[in-house]
């Protein structure tokens, strides 16, 4: 993508520098121009399919947590009765010796009340029996509910640990990006953490001048300071978008509008991030999303800026949660 992109970018140039493009470039641009938002809307897809993800996770581990509150209700009254059920067994046991001492007595002493004892004594033997078996067969419940308990427990340990990691490393990340980037602060960018990701924001006024796609040095100077921060994380994705305002293009040439000059644009921030850091292509995505997501109606200068998204690798998550169910 990154060699197609760059063989767009310098036809551009080369059209803009002749004054006209011939057929065949003007035709290549255009299948360029579609292949950027064909990518564009399966990059805006991808994200959508992570924010969902992330709120079935976050249902998951509520769902997961009035579960382990059953089972502790359950496991709670399966301990009592277990407990009365030993009291009431050591009471048997109690009278079964008591009995078997008189029998044993009355056999010594030739009672004519043998019968009725002993008939006494097995009643007491086969309730007796009962009640261990009971009794075993609560104990092998409790168990497995305790071991079921033990798990569960486990298992949303296990999740509200990697989320509160997560949150932790987006926030200190967010502290290093403000860090490399406080240089910058009063030429419009902006560092937020918002649900879980982090916006760094930046007014076209630093990187193009108007209606270009080509970043100042300026701009670019920003550009590798942030990319320098990101390249020491494996765990993050990175959408760069590009935002114009509502004033139409006055071109004959590419970009011929505003939603060329978005996408180009994000792409020339991706270029230069991904040609001075070490970080992985595969994680780094392009989009334009023309004047349609303006963050003041009132100031256009505010509107024309790039806008990159980092946002957490929750595959691991995902997976979790895949494996146990």
């Amino acid at each position: 993508m990154i060699r197609r992109m760059k063989y767009f970018f310098w036809i551009v140039l080369t059209g803009l520098m002749l004054g006209c493009v011939p057929i065949k470039k003007y035709k290549d641009l255009e299948a360029n121009y579609q292949k950027c938002v064909e990518e564009q809307a399966s990059y805006k897809s991808k994200a959508i399919d992570y924010e969902n993800k992330l709120k079935e996770l976050n249902v998951q581990v509520d769902v997961l947590r009035n579960d382990l509150d059953v089972l502790a209700a359950d496991t709670s009254r399966l301990g009592y009765e277990l407990r009365q059920e030993g009291i009431a067994l050591e009471k048997a046991r109690q009278l079964n010796r008591v009995l078997e001492k008189k029998y044993a007595d009355l056999v010594s002493n030739g009672s004519a009340e043998n019968a009725s004892l002993i008939r006494d004594l097995e009643e007491t033997r086969i309730e007796l029996q009962q009640k261990e078996d009971r009794l075993n067969k609560l104990e092998k419940e409790l168990n497995a509910r305790e071991r079921a308990l033990s798990q569960k427990e486990e298992r949303i340990n296990e999740l509200e640990s990697m989320l509160k990691n997560k949150d932790e490393a987006a926030r200190l990340l967010k502290q290093k990006i403000a860090s490399a980037l406080r240089g910058f602060t009063d030429q419009g960018i902006t560092v937020e953490e918002r649900d879980g990701r982090i916006y760094v924001s930046m007014e076209a006024k630093l990187l193009f001048p108007s209606g270009s796609t080509v970043v100042n040095a300026e701009g670019q100077r920003a550009i590798v300071d942030l990319a320098a921060v990101l390249q020491d994380q494996n765990d993050i994705n990175i959408l760069v978008e590009g935002h114009t305002d509502t004033d139409p293009l006055r071109s004959g040439s590419h970009p011929k509008d505003n939603w060329e000059l978005s996408v180009l644009r994000a792409t020339s921030v991706v270029k230069i991030m991904l040609a001075n850091s070490t970080m992985d292509a595969r994680h780094v995505s392009a989009a334009g999303r023309s004047e349609y997501h303006p963050v003041d109606p009132d100031n256009k200068a505010k509107n024309r800026r790039i806008e990159i998204i980092i946002t957490p690798d929750l595959s691991e998550l995902f997976e979790l949660i895949s494996n146990d169910e």
